[in-house]
Formats: C-alpha cells, structure tokens, sequence
C-alpha cells in the first residue's frame, strides 16, 4: 500500500464528516479504510456488502467529488468487502453520464443533500426558514445582513445555511459562494501565519459574494481569530455581500466573544430554530424516509417521534439505525422492530421521570414570580404579568415541544408570533431571571 493513502483518506473523511450528520457519518464511514492507492485508482475497504452498496447508492458523488478535491484529479474509486474472510469483492464508483466534474472545493463542501426542498417547515422554523429564502433570493440586497442562525444541536442550522449556498450556486452561478466552518476558518488562518500565505488567504474570504460561516460560538476566546474575522466582514459587509452566521446562542451569550462583533452579529436579523413538535417530527421521518425511497408505516413514525423529541439528529440517526437493522438481518419494518431499536439506542419518552405539561409551566411560573395563573393568561400588561407571561411561553416551547399555536391559544388566545417574541426575548434577559427559569426548569424535570 502506498505511504500516502491513509492520509488521502483520512482527509476525505475529514471532509465527509462536514457533509452528513455524525449519526450517519458513523454508520456508514467510520469504520472504513484504504487498502490501496496507485496513481488513478483509490480501494477503500468497508465493512460488510450492505455499507458498500448503501454508499455506492446514496454516497457515490459526494465521494467520487470529495476524492477529487483532495488528490486534484479525477480517480477510480472502488468499495472493498470481505463475504467469508478470504477474498475480496469489489463495487466500482463511477459518474453518471449527467454529472459535471468540478475541482471547485466550495462545490465539494456543500452537502448536495442540504436545499430548501429537504428542508422540512413548521412551527418551530418557519420564520428562520423564509428569512434563509429571501437571502438566498436576494443575496446581500435585503436588510437581513448578516442573516444570523440560533438553535440547539441538530435542530437544522448546517442543513439552512447550507440551503442558501446551494440556491444561489444554482441561482446566481456567477456568484462566489465560501461556506466554512469557524473551526476550518480559524484551522486555515493558522496554516496562512505559518506558511506565510495570509494575503492570500484574506483574498481567498474577501473575494466572497456570499459567505456562510457554520458555528460562530466556536470563535470564542480566540482574539487574533476574531480580529481577522472582523476585518473580514467590514470588507464584505461595506460592499453589500451576504453574511450568514450560526450559532448555538445569541452573540449577546457567546462567553469571550469581543463587544465588536456582538454588535455587528446583531446588525441584521436573528432567527431561532427550535425544537420540533410532534407533527413536524413525523413530516421530517417521513421526509427522510422517501428521499431514501422507503415507505414506513405511520405508525411507526409516529412510535419514533413520540419518543425521540431531542431534535432532528437523532430523529434521522434513529431512523438510519432501523433501516440498517432490518436490512442487515432481513426483516419487515414493524412497530415491535422500531421498539427495539428505540430501546437499544435511545431512552423513550414514557421512561422519563416526568412528563411536563403547559399546566405545569404556568402554574410553576405563576408560583416563582407571584403572578397568578388567570393573570398569565389574561389581558394585563404590565411589567410584572408581561414577564410572567413570556417566562412561560419560552419554558413551554423549550420543554414540551409544543406548537408556537398551541402554546399561543394556550396562553389566552395569542398568535404564534407572540410566542416567537417570548423565546426571542427571554435567552437575552438578566441573569437573575436566567437563574429563574433554570430553577423552574429543574423542579419540572423532578
């Protein structure tokens, strides 16, 4: 085996993992290895002839693409797999007739799996995902610059931002898309100071039309970063290209994030992507399912979203984890199949100590803030109530899941943009009220 291919492949991997979800990264990648490289031709070998078709099926342009971005040139690609021990079988890669080649890296780095169409809307997205569409549609000629992605892990920040370089690729082809990571934008920099090539790296970032920079937070702490980003961004900014941030918090919470960039992350529009009610979680499974070709019975993807109420992540590594399983060992997808993987894997719903109702949030609330519960959901505003009253719309959204309409009608008949103000407000507020809702939250935890 040549001394280079395990670094030619732990490269790709590298750039692999920045393309899918951990959950799937893990079933299908991670136990891969290369076993040959000649001057065309890569042989990576793979578990067992189920992963090698899966990747052959689902993965066979990204890994062809992510090959030729590491090597520079277009290589013959194989999947090797072991039946009995002694010999190897083979599954070729090749490019279907209508794919175009390209040696671009932004192209490789986009998840051709990430567009607005996989995207699924509800609730608890909606506005995050019709601010990303007007930004895609319009890049840098609307007022949301940057355009700035909050939410927990695995609730759909890398899917969005992704979304938005894959509509203006399409849309506007002359356009200079850079999506980056803030760990490979800070990894980049190092390697500029070291090899004495920052000018060029600064071209590289400044000659964007869009820029879309995936985890933000991840700037924390690191001040010769965050200067050069800040630079970065007066540059594009001054002549009206797009910005696009995520983030797992506010900037305002980003513990070490210089007060410059706070206030230029807030110049434009912040929006939050939240966890998933029940509907939306059976619309994603379902989602997923077909664009896998797989027909599922409703009622097990509404056994899975019952159970798995976390975020997306783990609603498709669930459903990664069944099919996998049922094909391996050559069973029907059935509720009891779906039970047992749930059990082996995650940690249902109905095993939880407590299951927490708007109920309890409003009586909770009106207990710590001395607010009554008629009063929560009456017609006051004054300062006290209004607290009180988003206090408890943000635990609600948070802790049950539940619809921004549901809870809004909840709460004295409000409409769902109430609730998104409520969630919006509630995170940037004093630390004292902070410490409130993490007490609620503790005692309706039990």
């Amino acid at each position: 085996m040549s001394t280079d291919s395990a670094g030619i492949w732990q490269k790709c991997l590298q750039i692999i993992a920045t393309q899918i979800n951990p959950q799937s990264f893990k079933t299908w990648f991670d136990q891969s290895k290369e076993i040959s490289l000649d001057e065309n031709k890569l042989i990576i070998q793979v578990k067992n002839q189920f992963i090698a078709e899966w990747l052959a099926t689902k993965y066979n342009s990204m890994i062809l693409n992510v090959v030729q971005t590491v090597t520079e040139k277009e290589m013959l690609v194989s999947l090797a797999f072991s039946k009995n021990g002694n010999h190897f079988e083979f599954i070729h890669l090749t490019r279907q007739d209508t794919e175009v080649s390209s040696k671009a890296p932004i192209q490789a780095h986009l998840n051709p799996r990430y567009t607005f169409d996989t995207f699924v809307v509800g609730d608890f997205n909606r506005l995050a995902f019709m601010s990303a569409m007007a930004v895609a549609e319009s890049p840098g000629k609307t007022k949301y610059n940057p355009l700035y992605i909050q939410g927990g892990v695995g609730l759909g920040k890398t899917h969005l931002i992704q979304a938005i370089g894959q509509f203006v690729k399409q849309n506007y082809p002359q356009k200079v898309i850079r999506y980056v990571s803030s760990e490979r934008f800070t990894d980049r920099f190092i390697d500029s100071l070291i090899n004495k090539t920052t000018s060029r790296f600064r071209e590289f970032y400044r000659s964007a039309d869009v820029l879309l920079v995936d985890d933000v937070q991840f700037f924390s702490g690191k001040e010769g970063i965050q200067n050069e980003f800040f630079h970065l961004f007066n540059a594009l900014h001054q002549r009206s290209q797009q910005i696009v941030l995520t983030s797992d918090v506010p900037p305002a919470q980003i513990k070490g994030l210089e007060e410059r960039l706070v206030s230029r992350f807030q110049w434009g529009l912040i929006v939050d992507l939240q966890v998933p009610e029940f509907e939306s979680r059976v619309a994603i499974l379902r989602k997923k399912a077909e664009a896998d070709g797989i027909e599922l019975p409703e009622e097990v993807l509404s056994l899975i979203a019952q159970n798995i109420n976390t975020n997306v992540r783990e609603l498709e590594g669930t459903l990664i984890r069944l099919l996998a399983f049922a094909s391996i060992h050559g069973r029907e997808i059935t509720e009891q199949l779906a039970m047992d993987v749930i059990g082996q894997y995650a940690k249902p719903i109905s095993q939880y100590k407590k299951t927490i109702t708007l109920e309890d949030i409003l009586n909770a609330v009106s207990q710590h803030i001395g607010v009554s519960p008629e009063q929560i959901r009456g017609k006051r505003r004054t300062k006290n109530v209004a607290l009180a009253r988003q206090m408890a719309m943000y635990l609600s959204r948070k802790l049950t899941g539940s619809s921004l309409k549901h809870i809004g009608q909840f709460f004295g008949g409000r409409d769902h943009a109430t609730v998104v103000y409520a969630c919006k407000v509630i995170p940037e507020r004093s630390g004292e009220v902070r410490q409130i809702l993490s007490q609620i939250e503790t005692e309706l935890k039990g």
